[in-house]
């Protein structure tokens, strides 16, 4: 099981990530550049192209994902879902942008997106990174050891919902004193 600790983010001490069921809903693999066009496809699908004004997007624009993080979910060997990780620095600390993470509409619930979730921060977590920041639902993070940003502590280059800007700690207190622009990373 994976722990994310987040005490300057929360009361508790530590988090844990929801348990690996017994059996994963999807092969589970690195992303390779052959995915390519799979994973648009599934974008189109879940986001459609009103993704492309998004903030989060544009932060990831011209920046290649970490291939060693970045996900994706087969099915009878066709892709049916992925999350990618994309180096972005927060002021001058470095940290990783989440997203998007996607899963194709008639294989949600199935636990795919919470497989994907789990491996991703894991691989990030054992890669040394230390904060992952990513805009989302945080019903659904807060599992993953996502908190809210307390607000004005973070700029995005781009209109963005406070209460949807999140970040999770992979190490204890990563997040302490760091505020600034949120920039693109090295591509």
């Amino acid at each position: 099981m994976l722990t994310l600790v987040s005490p300057s983010l929360t009361t508790d001490a530590s988090l844990t990530t929801p348990a690996a069921p017994a059996f994963e809903p999807a092969q589970c693999r690195p992303e390779r550049p052959a995915d390519d066009a799979a994973i648009e496809a599934i974008h189109d699908i879940t986001f459609g192209p009103g993704r492309y004004a998004r903030t989060a997007f544009r932060l990831r624009e011209g920046v290649a994902q970490d291939m060693a993080l970045s996900l994706v979910a087969e099915r009878e060997g066709k892709v049916v879902a992925s999350v990618r990780l994309t180096p972005i620095r927060i002021g001058e600390t470095p940290a990783l942008l989440l997203g998007p993470l996607a899963v194709l509409p008639h294989l949600k619930s199935q636990g795919i997106g919470k497989m994907l979730m789990r491996r991703s921060m894991e691989a990030a977590r054992l890669g040394g990174h230390r904060l992952v920041l990513l805009v989302g639902d945080l019903p659904y993070y807060w599992p993953f050891g996502f908190r809210a940003v307390p607000q004005g502590r973070l700029v995005m280059p781009g209109p963005v919902d406070p209460g949807r800007l999140l970040v999770a700690e992979l190490a204890a207190g990563a997040f302490e004193g760091v505020s600034g622009t949120v920039h693109r990373g090295a591509g």
